[in-house]
């Protein structure tokens, strides 16, 4: 799949097949994200992929409603980003682990895999960073869901054509 086609067509599934991710699939998608563009190379992703115990640990915090959406994908990893005492080369990294975690999601359309990107309120509070040993000094990114798919997902929606996001500056 070249890279036009994985763009154009990757879609947030959010039904899967029990099966989980094999680990050497994700390490091979860990790979490919350190090449994420990364100012000074500070590598501030971290990928935290979530076991049993873990699971069950979030699940108390997020409650009966936000614990339900935990299982809709057998393989889950929390993307979080180290923080810099320097605003700049905070938004920077910020950004940047945004792009690995985007990676992931297109490493795992390119292998056949469905894909999920969440940001749920309870991993952006204390309690649910602790559930999932993220230290003091980590943002939370995201939620991925992987898996195989269950079921085809039809096109999106039409996007605006580029040109109304565009300017050409002279």
């Amino acid at each position: 799949m070249d890279i036009d086609e994985a763009i154009r067509t990757r879609r947030t599934h959010k039904a899967y097949r029990p099966e989980p991710v094999p680990r050497e699939t994700l390490d091979q998608f860990f790979d490919l994200a350190r090449w994420a563009p990364n100012h000074h190379l500070t590598v501030p992703w971290r990928f935290r992929v979530l076991g049993p115990r873990s699971l069950e640990r979030i699940k108390a915090v997020a409650g009966p409603e936000g614990g339900g959406k935990l299982d809709r994908a057998p393989t889950l990893i929390a993307v979080t980003c180290v923080e810099s005492d320097d605003p700049i080369q905070g938004e920077e990294d910020l950004l940047a682990t945004g792009v690995a975690a985007y990676i992931v999601l297109l490493a795992a359309h390119a292998r056949g895999l469905g894909s999920y990107w969440r940001t749920p309120g309870f991993l952006r509070e204390r309690p649910g960073l602790e559930a999932l040993g993220v230290p003091a000094g980590e943002h939370f990114v995201a939620l991925l869901h992987l898996g195989v798919a269950a079921g085809v997902q039809g096109p999106p929606p039409d996007r605006p054509a580029a040109a109304a996001t565009v300017t050409y500056l002279e």
